[in-house]
């Protein structure tokens, strides 16, 4: 899923308890504990992956296995910590463990921490995946797979009917879409929304609109945006990252947005209390603004087109930690979950768009609508350009580095900095957290 995910983004501010212990605390082999009855897998996840029902079908088919999952719904920097930590002990982490796609680099510069997963078939599975969502998992040897893939981001724009209507603008999603080709667009169409007095922002957050524009030029552009491929910090050098910047500021100076801290009980009262019209929306967000919003929100939200040219944001990766006491059937969940079944699953659960060509060929997929977003045709808004994705590299310290860069985009939003002081800002917090 994740941004927010960063999908800490994803989506989402439950903090997983310090408290939990994983039921798989240690390093073993599984076929001695097979013996013994019945296991228990633990899954760790943060976000809406959407596996609850793949769970049931599993254990109804492998009644020796009962899974646990941890941290639903939790933030994606309580998760991340948590499970780094786990790792550098040894103990703690679940069976299975959920990698937001800009940890992978981090994660895979120990890859003695993980199960080497074509050791155990996976080889077999990868025409399952898109063919770059595959290669982000292998090390830079190409001799171990860390995880196996399961969404990839995907982009739209989501917005609230009522709240349009409200301002005298269009409704439907073929017309919303035409009001902003561009970005500048965006920023015209919202100073209308504005000055109609609705008493609504225009937006969500400055940090999660600032998120798509320069994941969606770093695409369109270099393929990177805060580490070039050879692992240099490029935050002041990339012309990408500046220009999401620039961008997002005129937003901030028109006023648009309702400056809800991304992910914060704030910004979830705020979408039940329709306080923005619209939030830049990957495919798993839909799941994340329907859990939010609530029931009473049905029918009122719509998904159209974001500005620009496309984008990715988002996306994770299934791993089985060395740790657990149970790695063979770890190994098969994961197959599972992350098969062209279960993508098709966690999408029409809560909205993860698959890696999966198979998946994205569907008719479930292709004729997929949400009933929650006004009926919209889910399936080919975001699966429509999915196989053309242009993935965006992430360095070795890409969210340390990308929270500082938002924290700097947040200031100037509550007006404690300039522009230019926000940006000075962004470069040398960037610099320091890269160093640490």
């Amino acid at each position: 899923m994740g941004v927010i995910p960063r999908r800490r983004f994803a989506a989402v501010a439950v903090a997983l308890a310090g408290v939990l212990v994983a039921s798989s605390a240690c390093g073993g082999s599984d076929e001695s504990q097979q013996a013994d009855g019945p296991i228990t897998l633990t899954v760790d996840v943060f976000g809406q992956l959407g596996y609850e029902k793949l769970y049931q079908e599993y254990m109804a088919a492998n009644p020796n296995v009962k899974i646990v999952e941890r941290g639903t719904g939790s933030n994606l920097d309580e998760y991340s910590p948590k499970l780094t930590q786990w790792l550098a002990a040894g103990k703690g982490a679940g069976d299975v463990v959920a990698i937001e796609e800009g940890l992978l680099v981090e994660y895979k510069a120990n890859p003695q921490n993980f199960v080497n997963l074509l050791d155990h078939g996976a080889a077999d599975l990868k025409g399952n995946f898109l063919e770059w969502k595959w290669n982000q998992a292998l090390t830079a040897d190409g001799k171990q797979l860390i995880g196996l893939g399961t969404d990839v981001g995907g982009m739209a724009m989501c917005y609230r009917k009522d709240l349009f209507a409200k301002a005298g603008l269009p409704t439907d999603r073929e017309s919303v879409s035409k009001l902003w080709p561009t970005w500048s667009d965006y920023v015209a169409t919202g100073e209308k929304f504005k000055a109609a007095n609705t008493g609504a922002s225009f937006l969500d957050a400055a940090t999660n609109t600032f998120n798509t524009i320069v994941l969606q030029t770093a695409g369109n552009g270099p393929g990177y945006h805060y580490y070039d491929m050879q692992n240099n910090l490029v935050v002041d050098s990339n012309p990408a990252v500046k220009e999401a910047y620039d961008i997002t500021m005129d937003i901030v100076d028109s006023g648009l947005s309702g400056k809800f801290g991304a992910w914060s009980e704030e910004w979830v009262s705020a979408f039940k209390q329709a306080k923005f019209a619209t939030i830049a929306c990957p495919a798993w967000m839909t799941g994340v603004i329907e859990g939010n919003a609530g029931p009473d929100a049905k029918g009122k939200w719509d998904i159209a087109s974001v500005p620009g040219n496309g984008g990715n944001w988002g996306g994770s990766f299934l791993a089985v930690p060395k740790q657990s006491k149970h790695q063979q059937e770890a190994v098969k969940l994961a197959k599972f979950l992350t098969s062209p079944q279960g993508h098709i699953g966690a999408f029409q659960a809560k909205g993860p768009l698959p890696s999966s060509p198979q998946a994205l060929a569907d008719p479930a997929i292709t004729g997929s609508k949400n009933a929650y977003f006004s009926d919209a045709p889910v399936g080919q808004i975001f699966a429509k350009g999915a196989k053309t994705l242009k993935p965006v590299y992430m360095g070795p310290k890409n969210q340390a580095v990308r929270t500082e860069v938002e924290n700097a985009v947040r200031t100037v939003e509550l007006g404690q900095r300039t522009a230019e002081q926000g940006w000075q800002d962004a470069v040398t917090n960037a610099k320091k957290a890269a160093a640490k």
